[in-house]
């Protein structure tokens, strides 16, 4: 299995994730330069790496059968709870919080996900089904930037 890190997908990262979370820490008057290059990092490396190879495996998982919902569901399988708990600490981190890192993220994590369930299967099934796997990652990430808007708002919102 060859994997795909292409520089494209890391510049389409950068730019997005970092845009979506910039975005949400000025709405929230919480913007520090640490946590837009620390984003930007993540973006660049774990995001632009895991998301278009899990895009990639789910295409090859998704060739016999219920092929919609499959895609959808391994979509959200992978954006879980746990991805936003994750997503939550590399924020919590960046922005140099480090108190505020525990189980609770995981439970912010958890509401998060539930909450945003009918948006994220409505926007999953679009990415896995009617974008090119090309451009799934650029979709992925537009959403994912739209997200960013939300999670740290939830992180708020369910403390």
């Amino acid at each position: 299995m060859k994997l795909e890190y292409s520089r494209a997908n890391v510049l389409r990262g950068v730019l997005i994730y970092t845009s979506g979370d910039t975005i949400a820490a000025l709405i929230m008057g919480e913007f520090l330069w640490t946590r837009m290059a620390g984003i930007m990092l993540v973006a660049a490396t774990i995001y632009a790496l895991e998301i278009p190879n899990y895009f990639s495996w789910i295409d090859r998982k998704s060739v016999n059968g219920h092929i919609a919902g499959k895609r959808t569901a391994l979509a959200l399988l992978y954006f879980n709870p746990l991805w936003i708990a994750r997503h939550l600490l590399f924020i919590t981190l960046f922005s140099l919080k480090w108190n505020e890192i525990g189980l609770g993220l995981l439970l912010k994590g958890l509401y998060s996900f539930l909450v945003n369930i009918p948006l994220s299967l409505t926007a999953n099934y679009i990415i896995q089904n009617k974008i090119a796997l090309k451009w799934r990652f650029t979709a992925s990430a537009a959403f994912s930037a739209l997200m960013a808007i939300y999670y740290p708002l939830s992180a708020r919102l369910f403390k």
